[in-house]
């Protein structure tokens, strides 16, 4: 089963969160990540809405969380930790 990262963001400082965006790639190209939806148009249907957006295919659920763990995607958490408020949850395809 293919696994997703779903995250919600609202960037706070815009600077400091450039250096995760420029970072957090390399982590993604290691684990064969492809993003299938990054900012663009959203429509909140319900609950509290966040103005970023991001849903990011992996082939395996177990790759998805691998990929969150590793060093290069933790380098780059670095950068966006504090600088934003993120929830990001993984779930496995059907």
């Amino acid at each position: 089963m293919k696994g997703y990262w779903i995250a919600r963001v609202t960037v706070t400082d815009p600077d400091p969160y450039k250096l995760y965006a420029e970072q957090a790639p390399e982590a993604f190209k290691k684990y064969n990540a492809r993003i299938l939806a990054r900012g663009g148009r959203a429509q909140q249907m319900e609950g509290e809405g966040r103005p970023r957006n991001v849903v990011i295919e992996f082939d395996s659920f177990d790759d998805a969380i691998a990929c969150y763990n590793s060093a290069e995607y933790q380098a780059a958490r670095a950068h966006r930790v504090g600088h934003g408020i993120a929830e990001i949850v993984i779930v496995e395809g059907v």
